[in-house]
């Protein structure tokens, strides 16, 4: 038996899971916070030192955690930009995976390129405000200094895999991090050097990609670190997804991503085609309004939380008495309607009830998430299973309509650290080829998550004519949406 350990940097903590090689089964788990730091409205900064996060591992590895691991995988947020000079000092504080700041920058690279479509083939997506490539046209504009002092391009869980291997002259990075990058291709595998010169200024050094059973190298004690990649690629590889399954996230906003074998091009720029840990493809598409849209039927309707939400909710039935509420409450991005509102359609006075409000509240969010799982099966990407994430997942009202409207069975996780899990199976699986006890291309078999499973049943056309419901006020609202 064989110990590996996976830790995940979030924006907000370090968690790290320590697990047999063969099964995956977790013997430790360890926490730390990361350092506090909030801005004067008490919200995350922008800007981080990127020793807190190593200042946060070493408390979460306290104990003794890590005696007798043999291998690391570091899973870490998405998008964060660490600028490098010559030196390998940082110019500037990381600028965090979730910084909005560039969104001018992010409509200027679009027009400097020729439009979304000349980026989805250049890349496979259009630049958004997080990505890295949207980061240094920010910095190159805001910045101008920094932008030239600027030498070497990493991301978060390159950073902490350069610095757990001792600051060696080769810096590494994996394919599921450098897709989402802006400047490299998942359909290529290789990087557009011109788009790095087009957004800082100048070229910059960027790391070496590294396919997914490669070590990043081993540390003067003897202990290998794995490629590392990006959490949502960590988490997916921790949940064990593959062909055929999705992946739904419950969060203020929503997200759906699903296993296929080839990168996707859309010139809409409503998929974003990345790379998993795996060697497949992980095509995802965002919706702006997901729990935010739960939140504020909360507020309207007085209730003190989620849970009374979905009470009230599951008294009435489905298709809301008419009621149907699009619910674009911040603009939408699937489909792009980024200035417009959400609608509430279908007000009779025998609909004019609260739990028919409610329910609307529920389906309106999992139709526009559906929505976007139809723009991936548009493309042909098979989805028989979704797997729902997030803590709106546990709700029975979420429960109850979530198989009829995406018309497939629905898996929800029992809650787990799965970006961690899967930087430990991306550990494991380096380990094993370097012992030449695992297929390069054939990833550990793990236990699978423990889950309740949800199957669509008798309900299925029910769902579908709720669905319909649903198209129609979109299209009467919003005709064409999906056709830009």
């Amino acid at each position: 038996m064989g110990i590996v350990a996976g830790l995940d940097s979030s924006p907000d903590f370090t968690r790290i899971v320590v697990c047999d090689t063969d099964t995956g089964a977790v013997l430790r788990q360890g926490y730390a916070p990361h350092p506090v730091e909030t801005t004067e409205g008490g919200g995350r900064p922008s800007d981080v030192d990127p020793q807190a996060w190593l200042l946060s591992l070493g408390e979460a590895a306290g104990g003794g955690l890590l005696e007798g691991v043999q291998a690391i995988g570091v899973s870490a947020q998405q998008n964060a930009l660490v600028p490098l000079d010559t030196q390998g000092n940082t110019v500037r504080p990381a600028m965090v995976g979730g910084d909005k700041r560039a969104q001018v920058a992010a409509a200027d690279l679009v027009d400097a390129l020729g439009g979304r479509e000349a980026w989805a083939q250049a890349v496979g997506h259009v630049p958004q405000a997080a990505q890295p490539v949207t980061k240094l046209r920010w910095l190159n504009k805001t910045e101008p200094d920094a932008a030239l002092r600027t030498a070497v391009l990493l991301q978060a869980h390159d950073w902490l895999v350069w610095q757990l291997l001792g600051r060696p002259m080769r810096r590494t990075t994996d394919r599921g991090g450098a897709s989402g990058t802006g400047y490299w291709s998942a359909a290529t595998g290789g990087y557009r050097p011109d788009l790095v010169e087009l957004a800082l200024g100048h070229q910059a050094t960027l790391p070496d990609v590294l396919g997914p059973s490669e070590a990043a190298g081993t540390t003067p004690e003897g202990l290998l670190i794995s490629a590392g990649t990006g959490e949502t690629m960590a988490a997916a590889f921790g949940l064990g997804i593959g062909l055929g399954d999705a992946v739904v996230s419950l969060g203020a906003s929503g997200s759906v991503m699903a296993v296929h074998p080839e990168a996707l091009v859309d010139a809409s720029g409503m998929i974003t085609s990345l790379a998993d840990a795996t060697g497949m493809h992980l095509p995802v598409v965002t919706t702006l309004n997901a729990v935010r849209t739960l939140r504020g039927a909360v507020e309207l309707l007085g209730l003190p939380d989620l849970e009374s939400l979905s009470e009230l909710a599951m008294k009435s039935t489905p298709g809301s008495h008419g009621l149907v509420l699009l619910p674009y409450l911040e603009g939408e991005r699937t489909p792009n309607l980024p200035h417009t509102a959400g609608t509430l359609a279908g007000l009779r006075r025998e609909s004019m009830r609260p739990e028919h409000l409610a329910r609307a509240a529920f389906e309106g969010m999992l139709c526009g998430l559906a929505d976007a799982l139809d723009v991936l099966r548009g493309r042909g990407v098979d989805v028989r299973r979704v797997f729902l994430l997030g803590a709106a997942a546990e709700l029975p009202a979420v429960q109850a309509a979530a198989p009829a409207l995406f018309g497939a069975q629905v898996v929800v996780p029992q809650p787990a650290d799965y970006a961690a899990l899967g930087a430990a199976r991306q550990a494991a699986w380096a380990l094993g080829v370097s012992q030449g006890t695992l297929d390069p291309q054939l990833p550990p078999v793990w236990q699978g998550a423990i889950a309740q499973i949800l199957e669509p049943g008798e309900e299925l056309a029910v769902g579908q004519a709720v669905r319909q419901q649903y198209v129609s006020v979109r299209e009467q609202t919003h005709p064409g949406a999906f056709r830009s």
